[in-house]
């Protein structure tokens, strides 16, 4: 794995008129991985710890970095709802890479919400779904305080001087449990690409709650969550685990809202597991 880099699997293609970048790692099924909405977040940052083991079980990763997000433009005026225009998106961008049929999805928070979206409007594209910490509606949220920590400091991140190294810091942290995850290399590789604020244009669409819809998700669904997630209500999760037609769930213990980077090993055992199932 020493020779894969994100230079070395980036790449690019066309999907209603928007560019988008993606990377794309190993062979044999594909996984689609989605990132979460943070300033800065790509689906490279969020998931490359995890390429040696999934690439090693012969799964294809592809890595897509929603519009706004990482190297992906945007289309200028657009005002569609998020889960509507997140589902065209997604759907076309794996038929502009010739992946047709049902896929895995892997979705970290926004990503996981996004993911909603193309199983609303494409059912039959969805194989089975991952969901990491994704809070597509405030239904059950009694304990956490709104907002939570996590995405507070992402709704003020551009505010104020603007984006700062110790603002980036203080973002990610916030999305741990232990501190102790966050390198140098992380942080730094998020703040400068958090520089350019046209990435939250993704979230300044419009965005409706999903409650009375979940019901509708049929697709085989694994929750993630983590017990001190600060980004998206445990709350929310056991809603989805009601709600959902065929819906399991894992809770990680002293975990926050990155479990694929702060439980790694056991993250990527049941996931694996659950797409094999």
């Amino acid at each position: 794995m020493t020779d894969i880099t994100e230079a070395s699997t980036s790449m690019f293609v066309t999907v209603q008129g928007v560019n988008i970048h993606y990377n794309d790692v190993g062979e044999g099924e594909p996984i689609l991985c989605l990132h979460g909405g943070g300033p800065g977040a790509t689906a490279w940052s969020n998931f490359k710890q995890n390429i040696p083991v999934i690439t090693g079980a012969r799964r294809r990763m592809v890595m897509m970095d929603m519009p706004g997000y990482g190297k992906s433009g945007f289309p200028d005026g657009s005002t569609e709802d998020f889960f509507d225009f997140m589902g065209k998106m997604i759907d076309g961008f794996l038929s502009a890479l010739g992946i047709e049929g049902a896929v895995d999805i892997i979705g970290n928070s926004l990503g996981g919400q996004a993911a909603l979206g193309l199983e609303l409007q494409y059912p039959d594209r969805i194989k089975h779904l991952v969901l990491i910490g994704s809070q597509p509606t405030s239904a059950g949220i009694v304990i956490q305080p709104q907002p939570q920590e996590a995405l507070k400091n992402i709704i003020t991140y551009y505010g104020g001087e603007g984006p700062t190294l110790e603002k980036m810091r203080r973002l990610v942290e916030s999305l741990l449990y232990d501190s102790s995850w966050v390198t140098d290399e992380t942080l730094q590789e998020r703040f400068e690409a958090s520089k350019d604020p046209g990435q939250m244009r993704l979230l300044g669409l419009p965005h409706r709650d999903l409650y009375a819809e979940l019901d509708r998700i049929a697709c085989p669904t694994l929750l993630v969550w983590g017990q001190e997630d600060k980004g998206g209500a445990l709350e929310v999760g056991l809603q989805l685990l009601k709600k959902l037609q065929n819906a399991r769930m894992h809770i990680f213990q002293r975990c926050g809202h990155w479990a694929q980077v702060e439980h790694q090993a056991e993250f990527e055992r049941i996931v694996l597991n659950f797409f094999d199932s």
